[in-house]
């Protein structure tokens, strides 16, 4: 018995693979830490570009316009939601969300800003932050494929 097999048993144990590092490990949902985190930077710019655009659309196109931007604000509040797999996809695109919101209702010192201050603009504001909390609060969906 002198073939590989008896070799490979007289040196020892086989040579067991290096340990990958911890950053590159995949969490439950199959994404690695520096895949999420580029996930969380995306998602607040993203949250900060509907927030503006909504701002604009709901003023412009009442009663349609507040329709669309609060349907967009959903879009990216789920949207954070099932990219990550956990509830800080959702607070990175409403973080964005609210400050683009809230820049943009302070206007300038020589009065003008974008919110006229009406209906509409309270409905988008705690509308959008609603529907922030539904998205956060729902629970886990299996993710297709998997």
């Amino acid at each position: 018995m002198t073939g590989p097999r008896s070799r490979a048993s007289a040196s020892g144990p086989a040579p067991r693979p290096a340990p990958r590092p911890a950053a590159a490990e995949p969490s439950a949902d199959g994404l690695a830490a520096g895949a999420r985190y580029a996930w969380y930077a995306l998602l607040l710019v993203l949250g900060a570009l509907v927030g503006t655009a909504g701002s604009l659309v709901q003023a412009a196109w009442f009663p349609g316009g507040l329709l669309l931007a609060l349907l967009g604000s959903a879009a990216v509040f789920y949207a954070g939601r099932r990219a990550t797999g956990n509830q800080l996809g959702v607070a990175a695109a409403g973080a964005g969300w609210l400050v683009a919101i809230v820049l943009l209702s302070f206007g300038r010192p020589e009065g003008d800003g974008l919110f006229g201050g009406g209906i509409g603009e309270m409905v988008f504001l705690l509308g959008g932050m609603a529907v922030a909390v539904m998205c956060a609060t729902m629970s886990r969906l299996a993710r297709p494929g998997m």
